[in-house]
């Protein structure tokens, strides 16, 4: 699964980890993170994200 990057704070999710926090589990792709998800470090919406290449 693709991790992505926020353009805002530099915050990378990575699916293996999810984002516990905010009740998103490990294993969640991206796409399936629900619309109103923000970054967890910026509090950004999910538009400010891009694919990080790894």
């Amino acid at each position: 699964m693709k991790k992505y990057i926020c353009g805002a704070c530099g915050f990378i999710y990575d699916p293996q980890i999810g984002d516990p926090d905010s009740g998103i589990e490990p294993g969640t792709p991206f796409k399936s993170l629900p619309d109103d998800w923000c970054c967890p470090e910026c509090g950004v919406t999910k538009d400010e994200f891009s694919p990080l290449d790894e």
